[in-house]
């Protein structure tokens, strides 16, 4: 039977692992062919073995690629396009890549982003966070989305809707559930993930004429590389699980199928929504 997302061509960003990979992985499930964005193909280090805690992004783990599990599992066709999200000319590259390999650009996935705060070995407040940390993280996690957003509905613009299609294309965002609500020690992070919210928001507005949809996924905490100072303390795991009614800390897949859904004919009139994925966290 073809998939809700068959024929689609999507790009996801930040698609090396963590939530990029669970939606690429799962979009390709749904029969879309997938153009994995990201400054690395593989997965990223978990854990800084002199600081025990969350590890840079920058710094990788030898494994399986997302674009091999992807042709393992269902023979899909995919590829990777190494990309630095911040850079103009890189991303509208990958769109312009992806372009030529499929014809097309059907769904855009927003999906890279960092919490700078999360690597440090203590907890940073405004006042202690350095000017670096704060243009890295609105570079990656606002700057980025802005320049995949651009480049993708320019694309989309341009093309005819897919045969039995009524929309364009889509637009998913990740933002956060603290892009919704405040949470400690976390400013840039916070900042960046409303900005987030706010674009998608504006984009639906100019193009829902267009028939591209704009919707952003706000998860809670998941079990990821992000969270990993939080799952490496008992109390503070409590905590933050007993912060999520519904189960505690989720795990990507549980966002990965929210997006399916948004990428789909499924969310036909859904379009300038922030979603939570949160376990109930935003409830409380």
């Amino acid at each position: 039977m073809p998939g809700r997302l068959q024929n689609r061509v999507a790009i996801v960003t930040g698609a090396s692992s963590g939530l990029g990979r669970a939606i690429a992985v799962a979009f390709a499930a749904e029969g879309a062919l997938i153009c994995c964005v990201d400054l690395y193909s593989s997965p990223r280090s978990v854990v800084n073995t002199s600081t025990g805690k969350a590890d840079d992004f920058n710094n990788r783990v030898a494994g399986e690629s997302t674009v091999e599990e992807i042709r393992r599992l269902y023979g899909q066709v995919a590829f990777h396009h190494q990309t630095d999200i911040t850079q103009a000319v890189q991303v509208q590259a990958a769109v312009e890549a992806c372009t030529r390999q499929f014809g097309r650009v059907d769904v855009m996935v927003n999906n890279a982003g960092v919490s700078v705060e999360s690597t440090h070995a203590t907890p940073h407040g405004i006042h202690e966070l350095s000017e670096e940390d704060w243009d890295k993280t609105m570079a990656i996690n606002a700057k980025g989305v802005f320049l995949g957003c651009k480049y993708a509905i320019a694309q989309m613009l341009k093309q005819d809707m897919l045969p039995g299609v009524k929309d364009r294309g889509w637009i998913i965002n990740t933002a956060s559930v603290q892009g919704l609500v405040a949470y400690t020690n976390t400013p840039a992070y916070c900042a960046s993930k409303g900005a987030v919210v706010q674009l998608t928001k504006q984009i639906a507005v100019d193009y829902g004429s267009h028939r591209i949809h704009s919707n952003a996924l706000c998860p809670g905490f998941l079990r990821t590389t992000m969270t990993q100072n939080i799952q490496n303390d008992a109390a503070q795991l409590a905590e933050i699980n007993k912060a999520h009614p519904f189960g505690g800390m989720g795990v990507v897949e549980d966002v990965a199928k929210a997006a399916v859904f948004l990428a789909s004919d499924d969310a036909g009139w859904i379009s300038g929504v922030a979603l939570p994925v949160d376990g109930a966290y935003t409830a409380l």
